[in-house]
């Protein structure tokens, strides 16, 4: 199965203001596996950057002289999404920036719909984690991402995070190479447990002694004192 992690940066929050895209950032995985293709570009929106989104993402208007708009590079990025799964965190967003780009050059097929599915994680989120913050960050935290290398918001560093993400929530799978390190350490393991399986195998049992029960004792009285005491039934 072919996905493709992406991500945008833009002028501003909303096209209905005109606002436009400004930074694309694209990771491809393959059978959950990234495999180190990448489509990565900072594009001339032809408009001014709103100092709010300019905070977010650092990029100036300056930083993007000489950069392509986006119907010149809107082919290439087709055929790098097409087929694929996009796998976007708050799609609504994305997408809709990547139709009204489509959109104002007048390309035959401006849905993204029409060159690939579209999987949003951050509805996926939602259903494995109601009612907690959910945002990529917050996401970051709860599985471990280590997310320091991210000053600012950035389509590529934020599509490589985003990858990770998707990974840790759909199976665990986090690597971001091609090697099998990780799978031949899970199978050694599996080998390792399998060998110390010996039939017939009898597991000493040690008894707690006298002291070692009263002292046991005394931290459930201290816990029942407090509340309810889950191990006594007295």
């Amino acid at each position: 199965m072919r996905q493709v992690v992406l991500d945008t940066e833009t002028t501003g929050l909303a096209t209905s203001q005109g606002h436009r895209i400004i930074e694309i950032g694209c990771l491809e995985i393959v059978n959950r596996r990234l495999t180190g293709r990448e489509y990565h570009r900072f594009l001339n929106p032809g408009r001014d950057i709103d100092e709010g989104a300019e905070r977010v993402h650092g990029i100036s208007i300056a930083d993007l002289e000489g950069q392509p708009r986006f119907a010149d590079i809107a082919d290439e990025l087709l055929e790098f999404l097409r087929d694929s799964e996009l796998v976007i965190h708050n799609a609504e967003f994305d997408v809709g920036f990547l139709e009204y780009e489509l959109r104002l050059m007048k390309h035959p097929q401006p849905s993204i719909s029409d060159h690939a599915m579209v999987l949003d994680t951050l509805r996926l989120a939602r259903k494995l984690h109601p009612g907690q913050r959910n945002s990529l960050d917050a996401l970051c935290k709860r599985y471990s991402i280590d997310a320091s290398r991210r000053e600012v918001h950035g389509a590529l560093i934020d599509a490589e995070l985003l990858a990770r993400v998707y990974l840790a929530m759909t199976g665990g799978q986090t690597a971001l190479s091609l090697d099998e390190e990780l799978t031949d350490v899970a199978r050694i393991a599996g080998e390792t447990a399998k060998r110390s399986r010996h039939a017939g195998l009898e597991l000493k049992i040690v008894a707690a002694n006298q002291e070692e029960t009263a002292a046991h004792d005394a931290l459930l009285d201290k816990i029942r004192e407090s509340g309810a005491c889950l191990w006594r039934d007295d």
